[in-house]
């Protein structure tokens, strides 16, 4: 489908409002959608085993919140961000923290293709966060949006750990990178 309706740099809000597509709004939107895309990749990854289902809810709320940004304001009819996904998002991260060891270090991305891919997803989840916040600072954003995409980012964390059946992150040392004289994957 080509609409040809942002070649001159403007787009359409949901509430049929047009703006740049350089404005906060639209930044915040695309980082939402890069956020989505890549827990589409994590679940790619994954190839259906679990917890395929609970990434499928994420990119749900995801669009949900989406559909949240792109009508300016807080209320009205429109579908809404609501504390009720944060919530969830607390509630999963609780039931993966339960199962895992206690962190001791800074964890690397990395390890299994899953853990590095949910890494990933999370890093790009903060990127959408601080473009919602800074969204926030200049127009009305639903204040659960915020919520959700910092436990989002917390989400993505504990399940990247959970993910990491290969241990091949591994724990940041600090000052014990290679040097070098030392061979990679080696400390002095």
């Amino acid at each position: 489908m080509v609409t040809r309706g942002g070649d001159g740099g403007m787009t359409s809000l949901g509430d049929g409002s047009r703006v740049g597509k350089e404005s906060p709004r639209i930044e915040a939107i695309g980082a939402v959608d890069e956020t989505n895309a890549a827990i589409g990749l994590v679940r790619a990854t994954l190839g259906g085993r679990t917890p395929d289902g609970s990434l499928a809810q994420r990119q749900n709320e995801l669009f949900d919140l989406g559909a949240d940004l792109a009508v300016p304001g807080e209320g009205g009819a429109r579908l809404r961000m609501t504390d009720a996904a944060v919530t969830r998002l607390e509630e999963e991260i609780a039931a993966m923290n339960a199962a895992l060891p206690p962190l001791t270090s800074f964890i690397m991305p990395g390890g299994s293709p899953a853990s590095a891919a949910a890494h990933l997803a999370r890093t790009i989840a903060r990127r959408a966060e601080r473009e919602v916040v800074r969204l926030a600072a200049v127009e009305p954003v639903t204040p659960a949006a915020r919520r959700y995409l910092n436990r989002l980012s917390d989400y993505l964390f504990v399940l990247a750990r959970a993910l990491d059946d290969t241990a091949g992150g591994g724990l940041w040392v600090p000052g014990g990178g290679a040097t070098p004289s030392s061979p990679p994957g080696t400390h002095p």
